[in-house]
């Protein structure tokens, strides 16, 4: 198979914070040399570049570097590079460096992730100021004129959950308050600090009935990783497999895809690290994983006891994008890798998991991953 030929040898992630006013390309060289010496190399083993989306694309801090700024800062060779906004996922550059190592093109391919928001949007002013900048596209006159954005998107995909699920919001409440529970113990989370019920329920609406917690935070921060060829991996490196991806546009059809590329099914998943840019995003990645059944997520995660560290489905294990930080999906892989390998720390499952599923975006913008452990 096509996933089985390429190995994770190394990740590393930058330092993360909110208004860090870090210049972008040093969280970049601060990730990427961080992954490199992860995997046992050097900058000079390095033949192939990857990323999302580019230098060039989006609101401002959402692009903090592309391939040509670390070919610069490294002082790469490549053989091949891959960068753009138009893919299945954030993580569809990840398998673009899957399937560049697969066809024998290069050894080692950096794959890397960079935002800069919470900066950006201190020096422009607000989130609204930095959205004002992007170049509109015809589709938008129909929803601009009522104010429609991403919270009303996803507030919009919540009402119709509740109305079609029966679901409370108390029961949709577990994603955020075990999202802050798991990032309680990771240091580079930027919301630590409890979150109770209470909290979840008198909290600032943005969009009813999308309230404050059910949104990610936008952070700087970079995360990388180093995809290899499986027969050229660097011995000691972590080695984490790939069983199969999902790429086909559509949180349904990367899962089905990614399901009929691998004799694993849904119960052999012992964690799970998915897309949370909202709350209900995850609740709908679960039911298209087939991680639960239709229409069941709020009743399979009520109570929080079977997404928590100690329970069967451990979820979002470093706080997810809603209390760790939007790294774009990048840092629920770099969770993933971390459980996978041993490393989580005070976080680490308990009976290391063999098995991790990752997802990124939503909607036709989506794709997931099916990792195991090292070889």
């Amino acid at each position: 198979m096509t996933e089985q030929s390429a190995v994770v040898s190394g990740i590393g992630m930058s330092e993360v914070g909110r208004r860090l006013h870090i210049d972008p390309w040093t969280l970049t060289a601060d990730a990427a040399l961080a992954a490199i010496a992860d995997a046992g190399l050097t900058p000079s083993d390095i033949d192939g570049l990857s990323t999302y989306p580019g230098a060039t694309w989006s609101t401002p801090g959402i692009t903090g570097a592309g391939v040509d700024d670390v070919r610069a800062l490294l002082g790469i060779k490549t053989r091949w590079h891959n960068g753009g906004g138009e893919m299945p996922g954030q993580l569809g550059s990840i398998i673009a460096a899957i399937l560049a190592v697969n066809a024998g093109i290069v050894n080692h391919v950096l794959c890397f992730r960079t935002v800069w928001e919470s900066t950006a949007q201190d020096r422009i002013g607000s989130r609204s100021a930095t959205m004002a900048q992007v170049s509109e596209r015809e589709s938008h006159q129909w929803s601009k004129a009522y104010g429609v954005g991403y919270p009303t998107y996803g507030a919009l995909w919540m009402q119709r959950y509740m109305h079609e699920s029966g679901a409370t919001r108390e029961q949709l409440a577990q994603i955020a308050l075990t999202c802050r529970a798991h990032a309680a113990l990771n240091p580079q989370a930027v919301y630590r600090s409890p979150l109770t019920m209470d909290d979840y329920l008198s909290a600032k609406m943005i969009s009813d009935p999308i309230c404050l917690f059910d949104c990610d935070v936008p952070v700087d921060g970079s995360v990388a990783f180093v995809i290899s060829r499986a027969d050229s991996q660097p011995s000691g490196s972590r080695g984490i497999g790939f069983a199969a991806f999902g790429s086909a546009g559509g949180m349904e059809n990367c899962a089905e895809m990614m399901w009929s590329r691998t004799s694993l099914t849904p119960a052999d998943v012992q964690m799970a690290e998915l897309y949370d840019g909202f709350s209900i995003i995850s609740i709908l990645w679960l039911e298209a994983l087939g991680l639960c059944e239709p229409l069941g997520a709020a009743r399979f995660i009520e109570g929080g006891e079977r997404i928590a560290l100690t329970g069967e489905l451990p979820f979002n294990t470093g706080g997810g994008q809603l209390s760790g930080g939007r790294l774009h999906g990048y840092g629920n892989m770099y969770q993933a890798c971390l459980q996978l390998s041993g490393g989580a720390g005070e976080r680490q499952i308990r009976n290391k998991p063999e098995v991790a599923v990752v997802s990124s975006g939503v909607g036709t913008f989506a794709s997931s991953l099916l990792l195991t452990a090292g070889r």
